[in-house]
C-alpha cells in the first residue's frame, strides 16, 4: 500500500487533530503517502483532497475541532453518491482509508467496503463514548472535563441562591457523559437514556435531600433521557413537588476546546495503530483501547453491539449523593 486517505466525519471531537497528525506521521515513517479528504463524505464525493506531509500537521496536536473539516452528505447516502466517492478515491490513487468518527462514519465506511472493496480502518472519534470495542472514544474525556468545569461553577450559584439546577449534557442515546459528569460533579440525581426516568422518584429524591438539610441540588440530565430533555423533566417533576429550579443546557460547548492530555495520547496511539493495521492488510475494523491495550474490533460489531453503561459507577453516584 503506497497511498492512503484520512478523513473526519460526523460531529467534531477534541483530539481529532491529534489523530490526523498521528496518521500522517506514522504513514510517512512507513513510506506511505497520505491524502487528506476535506469535509468528510461530502468532500469525498466532490473530490476535495489534498496531500498531507509531516509539516502540514505540525502544531495541531493541541487544537480542538478538525483541520479536515466535517459535514453531512445526503448524496453519499445514495448508491450513486458512494459510487462517485469511490471513483474519486481511485482517481487519486488512494488504496485504503482511515476513517475518524462515530457510528455514522463507520456505517458509511462499511458501505464503501461492501460495495466498492475499498479497505478502511476506523478510529473512534466521538464525545459520546458509545462505540463498542474501546473503553474510551477520542473526545470523551475532554467533553466530560468541559462539562464538569461548568457544573462546578453552577453549583456555586445553586448554593448561593438555595436552588436546584437541572443541567442538560449531550447524549441522545448514551449517558456516558452524564454519568461521569454527574459522579465527578456530586450530582444528587443523574438521568440517563439507558434507564427509565420516573419524575415522581426524582421528586422524592430531591424532597429527601431537602429533609436532610440540603438547600441546593444538581440534577444532571442526558439530552435523550427524558422527552424535552432537562426542561421536560423539570416540568414533569413539578407535578409532584413545588420546586424553585433553573435549567442550563450546556450544548455544543462540550465539543470544542483543546483536548486533554488523555485525549491527545489516546488519539495519537489509535491514529498510529490504524495506519499499522491498514498497511498490514486489515480492513473493515476499528482500532480501540481496552484495558490499556490496542484492540481490533470489526466495524459492524463496533456500531451494532451495545456498549453497556457502568452500573457500578451509577450505583456509587447514588450512594455519594446521600
Amino acid at each position: 500500500m503506497k497511498r492512503i486517505g484520512v478523513f473526519t466525519s460526523g460531529g467534531d471531537a477534541p483530539g481529532m487533530n491529534a489523530a490526523i497528525r498521528a496518521v500522517v506521521r506514522q504513514a510517512y515513517a512507513l513510506g506511505v503517502e497520505v491524502i487528506g479528504i476535506r469535509r468528510g463524505y461530502a468532500g469525498m464525493v466532490l473530490g476535495e483532497m489534498l496531500p498531507l506531509g509531516v509539516r502540514d500537521v505540525a502544531n495541531i496536536l493541541q487544537r480542538g475541532g478538525t483541520i479536515l473539516l466535517t459535514a453531512r452528505s445526503q448524496e453519499f447516502m445514495t448508491e450513486e453518491g458512494r459510487a462517485k466517492a469511490a471513483e474519486k478515491l481511485r482517481a487519486a490513487g488512494i488504496e485504503g482509508l482511515v476513517a475518524i468518527g462515530g457510528d455514522g462514519t463507520f456505517r458509511g465506511a462499511m458501505r464503501l467496503l461492501e460495495e466498492h472493496r475499498i479497505p478502511v480502518v476506523g478510529v473512534p472519534g466521538t464525545i459520546d463514548n458509545d462505540l463498542y470495542g474501546t473503553d474510551y472514544t477520542i473526545g470523551f474525556d475532554t467533553a466530560v472535563n468541559t462539562a464538569l468545569e461548568a457544573i462546578d461553577r453552577i453549583r456555586d450559584t445553586a448554593a448561593s441562591h438555595e436552588r436546584v439546577f437541572f443541567i442538560e449534557v449531550m447524549g441522545r442515546h448514551a449517558g456516558f457523559i452524564a454519568l461521569d459528569v454527574g459522579l465527578a460533579g456530586g450530582a444528587e440525581v443523574i438521568a440517563l437514556p439507558e434507564e427509565p426516568v420516573d419524575p415522581k422518584a426524582v421528586a422524592e429524591t430531591l424532597l429527601a435531600s431537602q429533609a436532610r438539610g440540603k438547600t441546593s441540588s444538581i440534577v444532571v440530565v442526558a439530552e435523550g433521557a427524558y422527552p424535552g430533555g432537562a426542561a421536560g423533566l423539570l416540568e414533569a417533576i413539578r407535578a409532584h413537588m413545588a420546586l424553585e429550579a433553573r435549567v442550563t443546557v450546556l450544548g455544543h460547548i462540550q465539543r470544542g476546546g483543546a483536548p486533554t492530555a488523555k485525549d491527545r495520547v489516546l488519539a495519537s496511539r489509535l491514529g498510529a495503530a490504524a495506519v499499522e493495521a491498514l498497511t498490514g492488510g486489515a480492513s473493515g475494523v476499528m482500532v480501540g483501547e481496552v484495558e490499556g491495550e490496542v484492540e481490533i474490533t470489526p466495524l459492524k460489531e463496533a456500531v451494532e453491539r451495545r456498549k453497556d453503561i457502568r452500573r457500578d459507577l451509577l450505583a456509587l453516584s447514588r450512594v455519594l449523593a446521600l
